[in-house]
Order: structure tokens, then C-alpha cells, then sequence
């Protein structure tokens, strides 16, 4: 079975899991970055507040999602990009709060996806001070790109899960999971709004 997934990160407009701005989607088969896709996503209303801490850190300012896609029209376009593969994020609880909460705030039906976390292989992984993206990344050779930009993110988040499938001697997801003590996790729906999240 070979190294097959998809690797997402979400950039967010303030505290509101909700409030996805941008996305950023790399697909790997066998080992092997196929495709890179991304663009902006104009936050769904009562979400849609820019916090300056937010656009400090990621650049997006509200005039540039103006005319982007809001959640509900763009949510095809995503699991498109996902195909039928596991998704990985770097602190996948993030990423995969920003689908559940963004999906509840605009009464889409959330997708029912396996997922895994790169955060996690990381620390089973490689010995570290710190294993946020930009320093795991490293470790894993991928070095000197564009924190939080979306699909730089998600490309190194992709690269991480290839140099650590490589260490761990896997050929596939599931053998990377088992090698690290982990298992892809069903993304499930929320029953209630979420609370704001720090940024991540």
C-alpha cells in the first residue's frame, strides 16, 4: 500500500474556529507531491472579523477576500482536492476544527474524513526543543519557506509525514500510524458552537 494523503493547513480571520480565510492543499501519492492547490475563503458572517494579531501573522487583510468563495460554496472544491485519501494537518485538532466549526456556522454537512496528525509523528519522530511546523519541518529537510502562508504550510506538513514514513522504514499511512503509536481518527460533527481557539 503506498504513502498516499493529503496534507491541509487552514489560515483563520480572528479567534472563531470559523473563520477560515485561507487553505492550502498538498496531495502525496507514493511518497510523492502530485499536487499543490490554494486559495482565499471569505469567512461565513458573525465570522468574519479580522483580528490585527491574526493578519500580523498571516498577512490576509479583509479586502482580499472580498471577492473569495464563501465556506459553503468552496466545500466541494476542498474535498475535491482531499479525493478520497487521509488528511494530515501539523496539530491536526486545529485544522480539522476550522472544517467542523466552519461547517456548523453555515449548516453544511460535515465530511465524514479520516485524518492524522503531523504534529504527533513529529514528536515520535525526532528529538527536538520545539516541534512547531517551521522546526520540524526542518528536521525534515524542508527548510526556508513561508510560515503561515497555507500551502507552504501544508507542504511542509507533507514533507514532514514522507521524511518520518522514511525513518520509520513505512510504505504507507497506516504503517507510519502503527510505527508511531497513533491511528487516523473520523472527523465527527459539533453539536454546539465552539469556543474561540488561540491561533494556530
Amino acid at each position: 500500500m503506498p504513502l498516499d494523503f493529503a496534507a491541509v493547513d487552514f489560515e483563520t480571520a480572528g479567534p472563531s474556529s470559523a473563520s477560515a480565510c485561507s487553505v492550502g492543499v498538498v496531495t502525496v501519492e507514493d511518497g510523492v507531491v502530485t499536487d499543490r492547490v490554494g486559495w482565499l475563503i471569505r469567512p461565513p458572517a458573525g465570522h468574519d472579523v479580522f483580528s490585527e494579531w491574526n493578519i500580523r501573522i498571516h498577512g490576509i487583510t479583509p479586502d482580499r477576500v472580498v471577492g473569495a468563495a464563501e465556506w459553503a460554496s468552496q466545500l466541494d472544491d476542498l474535498l475535491l482536492a482531499f479525493g478520497d485519501l487521509p488528511v494530515v494537518a501539523h496539530n491536526a485538532r486545529f485544522d480539522m476544527g476550522v472544517i467542523r466549526a466552519a461547517c456548523f456556522a453555515t449548516g453544511t454537512q460535515t465530511p465524514a474524513l479520516d485524518y492524522f496528525c503531523s504534529l504527533q509523528i513529529a514528536r515520535s519522530t525526532y528529538s527536538l526543543d520545539s516541534y512547531r511546523l517551521p522546526v520540524a519541518a526542518m528536521a525534515a529537510g524542508f527548510e526556508d519557506f513561508p510560515h503561515h502562508d497555507a500551502l507552504a504550510d501544508a507542504e511542509a506538513c507533507a514533507a514532514i509525514v514522507v521524511h518520518a514514513a522514511r525513518r520509520h522504514g513505512a510504505s504507507s499511512v497506516h504503517e507510519l500510524l502503527a510505527a508511531v503509536g497513533s491511528a487516523l481518527t473520523r472527523l465527527t460533527p459539533l453539536d454546539r458552537e465552539p469556543r474561540p481557539v488561540v491561533f494556530a
